[in-house]
């Protein structure tokens, strides 16, 4: 995918450009304000940055599509793609994670909706019912799995690079979510559940789940 192994988000280009040339021209018009723009243009670059990951190579795994920390562990019922029980493993995104998502497994895109909705903090349990969400179904050979990006108090804006027929590796890079914010896993109800509500994770290299082909 264009600007996958790019060190920053291709997302977060336009900022850096923008807080770049305002820095500079800061420098020569009043320097205190080249300061702040300068602090806000690392912080973009800090926020929107695309760290390199080991992406395991092992048989029958599912990976973290987010970095950031467990919130939940769930049985639902997932009819969207799914189509019936499946465990929800619920990703925290603070502004300090890496904001990057990637894919799970290798598989094809076969389901892509976006909702528009409110902005709750995404750490509340009930934001992700009525937050803006997008969700994103992977079909591998043996199974289904569907990640959602769900926005927050602070992120409001969601960046989804794929479309239905995509081919994604798995660990490959499929979109981002701006400024804080939560990422969903659905897998069916059989799979084997590797992580608990605590655990840091990281996008493309943590194992979430186990299953058997």
């Amino acid at each position: 995918m264009k600007g996958e192994k790019f060190p920053i988000a291709l997302a977060g280009v336009p900022y850096l450009a923008v807080l770049g040339l305002l820095t500079v021209g800061a420098y020569y018009l009043f320097k205190p304000l080249a300061v702040l723009f300068g602090l806000l243009f690392i912080f973009c670059a800090f926020f929107f940055r695309n760290p390199p990951r080991r992406i395991p190579g092992e048989e029958g795994v599912i990976l973290s599509p987010a970095d950031g920390v467990i919130l939940s562990v769930d049985n639902v019922n997932e009819e969207k793609f799914l189509g019936g029980p499946a465990r929800r493993v619920s990703i925290f995104l603070s502004i300090f994670n890496v904001h990057v998502n990637r894919s799970p497994l290798d598989g094809e895109v076969k389901y892509i909706y976006y909702r528009p909705g409110k902005f709750l903090p995404a750490f509340k349990s009930h934001a992700s019912e009525i937050n803006e969400k997008n969700f994103v179904g992977i079909e591998a050979p043996h199974l289904r799995v569907l990640v959602t990006q769900v926005t927050g108090f602070i992120a409001r804006r969601i960046v989804c690079y794929v479309r239905c027929g995509d081919f994604l590796r798995r660990g490959q890079l499929f979109g981002l979510i701006k400024f804080g914010s939560c990422t969903e896993l659905y897998v069916p109800s059989h799979v084997e559940i590797c992580v608990r509500p605590g655990d840091k994770v990281k996008g493309g290299e943590t194992i979430i789940g186990r299953f058997t082909a």
